[in-house]
């Protein structure tokens, strides 16, 4: 018979609840704003499923009648500089955060509402109902709320896809050594997302002062928590990575509040993230004014008990066996926060022919729909830009690529403390596993952060560190196919953060990674990811060919206040050329191409390691080909000026790259190129790209799915056949 031995969990798992001497010790006027908080956050969200009921509300109206107690008791023992983000059903959140922001020295509910709470409410509702008077103009409306003044650092629709961001923001925190916290809200139906638990893993393992706090409404929309998930005590999840973990009743304002304060101790003084579960109820269905029993997933006898647990009534009953205020004071209070949502709304709505409508004026105007999709690059006025040609510093010849991708990283974090790089084994082998990092950790030891195998969470977090404002980070994926487990991170979160949060938040994030095609590593480690970025929201790209452009290139790529994928090539590392001896400061303009080479009868488009293997088949066969790198690959990048100059001359095009049809980033440029270009073009826009099929492993297989310099050579005489002339030229 084998021998047990029982394991103990290696952090403390505790129920907590305020006892009678608690609620003998609230101070008087935390109790009063406790209370005012709650019946305003109420009087709200019931003002918002009015205007939803009457077909106002463009969208989802995700009310958290019920759930005041854990937002407003946790949010009661912040301080003003601590931040949160929450979920999709957070209005309650961002209010009670506001609240405390724009009231620090509390609320009296004895006392009329000035404007400031007026200001507050007119302004949040009018982001819920999408008008330019918003937080974020109207962009974010019910679940994408952002009010970073406030420590509001954006809520997000996305199940579990906010925690990696908050924890980017809470090791900003632990840099800064600031003491300050970050709270993450989130339901029952987000415990088990992998982003989440991802999450917590790192922010164990790296001491962050994040809690991540589970607000358990039983249901995930009308799933019930039981139906999915056998340890229902979800605060559990705590234990796997270390966190301690209390379990509240969320009902109970005073006692969340009691929680978050233990929680706060253990976060401040260094010890490491705590996970925070409270019991709340949503008194209504997940989206609108019906209740779930009107849905059939809830009994009216389960509703009913809930309601009897009310934090409003809870909050009262405290203060009123306390004398602290009166049963008549309780009415007042809720008539006036009643009466205040009512006279916000009127700002906002108003009677034509006896229908309600929205204020036709209050609409954002039509021409604000892009703005502020990237930054207007305003931060690289004055800075020195340079190209190899007129380059008047001394040259070294023979700069191996991947040395100038290590030692540019290096300069910079130099020189800018900001700078922050993370990824998987970005901190061991001696640079990672190109030696792209050589030297940063030694250098830069809390700066280098090797991650575990999340990229999900890190990249998340690295968002989070951006959105911050005081870090810069640096991602690197070991392979651009990795993209795809991020994919959230990547595309809905930093890719869409700055246009829908109002279009001035910036999102310095910059995106490392290899092209690796013929290195053997097959279908998941071989793609180019140039088309699918091409095709995303928000994203730079540059493709560096040469190692003074990855110089100049990169430097741009740190300085802007967009993400910038920076995309780079494992043939290009073992490449030799010229590069300066000692000058690494000088920026290359994102959006300018370069014209590798003068030719008058066909414009060839390319980037990466393409644009010299064209440009040894065209100059092998003699042909008149101009050739373009274009550096620069997203949509306001593409240096239009340039090409079309070029397909003027020539009325010809060939688009070159290596990868795969299906994602190719050829295929969009050549729509809008044939669009743009179309008089001037004497064929249609020709292409080599490589076959449907992923790479593989076998190398001939390899090989034939990807484009080489013998179908460069096919395009070229199919080019010029077409224009009925000879491969060299007359």
């Amino acid at each position: 018979m084998p021998i047990y031995d029982d394991l103990t969990p290696k952090t403390t798992w505790r129920a907590i609840k305020a006892s009678k001497v608690d609620r003998a010790a609230l101070e008087p006027n935390v109790g009063r704003t406790m209370l005012s908080q709650l019946h305003l956050i109420r009087a709200f969200e019931e003002k918002v499923l009015d205007l939803s009921g009457q077909g106002l509300v463009h969208g989802p109206a995700h009310s958290a009648v019920g759930q005041e107690g854990g937002a407003v008791g946790s949010a009661m023992a912040m301080r003003g500089s601590d931040q949160i983000n929450g979920s999709h059903r957070a209005h309650h959140q961002f209010l009670a955060k506001a609240l405390s922001y724009v009231s620090p020295e509390g609320i009296n509910p004895e006392e009329s509402f000035g404007e400031t709470l007026r200001y507050l409410s007119k302004r949040t509702l009018a982001e819920i109902l999408g008008l330019s008077e918003g937080f974020c103009k109207g962009r974010g409306g019910s679940m994408h709320l952002r009010w970073a003044d406030s420590g509001n650092l954006g809520t997000n629709a996305i199940v579990g896809g906010g925690v990696p961001m908050a924890a980017g923001a809470a090791w900003a925190h632990k840099q800064a050594g600031s003491g300050d916290v970050v709270y993450t809200y989130f339901g029952d139906g987000a415990v088990n997302i992998g982003s989440v638990l991802e999450t917590m893993n790192i922010a164990a393992a790296w001491k962050l002062p994040i809690c991540f706090f589970v607000e358990n409404n039983q249901y995930a929309v009308s799933t019930h928590v039981e139906e999915v998930t056998a340890e229902t005590r979800l605060s559990a999840r705590g234990l796997a990575f270390g966190i301690p973990a209390l379990k509240v009743d969320g009902m109970d304002t005073l006692s969340v509040y009691l929680a978050a304060e233990e929680a706060n101790a253990i976060m401040r003084r260094g010890d490491g993230p705590v996970v925070i579960e409270a019991d709340v109820y949503r008194y209504f269905h997940q989206n609108g004014a019906l209740p779930g029993s009107a849905f059939g997933y809830r009994s009216k006898e389960e509703e009913q008990e809930w309601r009897g647990r009310d934090p409003l009534d809870a909050m009262a009953r405290d203060l009123m066996e306390r004398q602290i205020i009166g049963a008549q004071a309780v009415e007042d209070l809720r008539a006036q926060c009643q009466m205040l949502m009512e006279n916000v709304a009127a700002d906002l709505v108003e009677e034509v022919d006896g229908k309600r409508r929205i204020v036709p004026a209050l609409w954002p105007e039509e021409d604000f729909r892009d703005f502020g999709l990237r930054g207007d690059l305003s931060e690289f006025e004055g800075v020195r830009f340079e190209e190899l040609e007129t380059f008047s510093g001394p040259l070294k010849e023979g700069v191996k690529f991947i040395d100038v991708v290590a030692n540019v990283m290096g300069r910079r974090m130099e020189q800018d403390d900001s700078i922050v790089v993370l990824g998987e084994d970005v901190h061991r082998l001696k640079g990672g596993t190109n030696g792209a990092t050589r030297g940063l950790s030694e250098d830069f030891p809390d700066r280098c952060l090797g991650t575990p195998i999340s990229e999900n969470a890190f990249t998340g977090i690295a968002g989070g560190m951006a959105a911050d404002g005081r870090v810069r980070p640096v991602i690197e994926f070991m392979y651009p196919d990795f993209m795809w487990v991020a994919a959230d991170q990547v595309f809905n979160q930093i890719g869409k953060a700055r246009h829908m949060f109002g279009g001035d938040s910036p999102m310095p994030v910059v995106l490392r990674t290899k092209v690796a095609m013929g290195t053997g590593y097959g279908s998941q480690h071989s793609m180019d990811p140039a088309g699918i970025f091409a095709t995303a929201p928000g994203w730079r790209i540059v493709a560096p060919s040469t190692p003074f452009d990855y110089i100049g290139l990169m430097n741009s790529a740190l300085l802007c206040e967009d993400p910038v994928l920076v995309l780079e090539h494992v043939d290009l590392y073992s490449s030799k050329g010229a590069a300066p001896s000692e000058d690494l400061d000088y920026f290359i303009p994102l959006g300018k191409a370069k014209l590798v080479r003068e030719g008058s009868r066909v414009t060839i488009l390319t980037y990466l390691a393409m644009v010299e293997k064209t440009r040894e088949v065209v100059e092998r066969l003699g042909v008149d080909a101009e050739i373009i790198d274009l550096r620069s690959l997203d949509r306001a990048g593409l240096d239009w000026e340039t090409i079309e100059a070029s397909v003027e001359k020539t009325g010809n095009v060939l688009i070159i790259e290596q990868g795969v049809g299906g994602t190719s980033y050829g295929g969009w440029l050549s729509d809008e190129l044939q669009r743009r270009c179309f008089d001037a073009l004497d064929q249609p826009i020709k292409r080599v790209h490589g076959a449907e099929a992923s790479p593989s492993i076998s190398k001939v297989l390899e090989a034939a799915a990807c484009a080489r310099q013998q179908d460069i050579e096919m395009g070229l005489r199919e080019v010029m056949a077409d224009q009925g002339l000879p491969l060299v030229a007359e």
